[in-house]
């Protein structure tokens, strides 16, 4: 199964230390300075939804946002085009644009909060219904591939995949660390071999 529109969502550690509406003005900024790698187009206020999308930064590739979906602040990165490449490459283009942007919001806020992300736990979705159906099928198909793509970054095999399996939601998992992951380590690895 060939998997497009990659999902990756760390959560913040503990509680959110930065007031949701700060990172209205950031994600202007980065927009203004266009600090990521794909091209920043606009920033958007969804912060008046229950558990919902938060503040979103919209770009022509992929979005971010700062969502408290499911109840749980998260950072959220939305790949929306198109990768060539085996799954394995699109996972690791996901979770190096997810860290990045976590690094540099950990960066931003580190006298304020300290706002600190999780260093053990993200969750991998995928947001095509139609392409990859929240199913045991899917999951029966995918979870090889999603374990082989974990060890391969992490060096190690000691987590917990846990599949999300309401058929309401996407398609998705949560990855459990039972090793902290060190996020300059990792994303440096991730940038290395792409």
């Amino acid at each position: 199964m060939e998997l497009q529109h990659v999902n990756i969502k760390i959560f913040v550690d503990g509680d959110l230390a930065v007031a949701p509406a700060r990172f209205v003005d950031v994600f202007h900024e980065w927009v203004r300075e266009q600090s990521l790698d794909e091209m920043l187009i606009d920033v958007a206020d969804y912060r008046h939804v229950p558990a919902g999308p938060g503040v979103m930064l919209i770009a022509l590739e992929a979005d971010y946002n700062i969502d408290q979906t499911a109840g749980r602040w998260g950072l959220r990165y939305n790949r929306k085009s198109a990768i060539e490449g085996t799954n394995h490459d699109r996972f690791r283009q996901a979770l190096a644009g997810a860290i990045n942007a976590c690094h540099l919001l950990e960066a931003h806020f580190a006298a304020d909060g300290p706002l600190t992300f999780s260093r053990d736990e993200f969750e991998l979705f995928i947001n095509d219904r139609a392409l990859a159906p929240n199913t045991p099928e899917t999951y029966a198909s995918c979870k090889p591939e999603i374990e082989s793509f974990v060890m391969d970054v992490f060096g190690h095999s000691d987590f917990a995949l846990t599949h999300h399996s309401d058929v309401r939601s996407r398609f998705g998992v949560n990855i459990k660390l039972t090793k902290p992951l060190d996020p300059k380590v990792v994303l440096d690895a991730l940038q290395r071999n792409a």
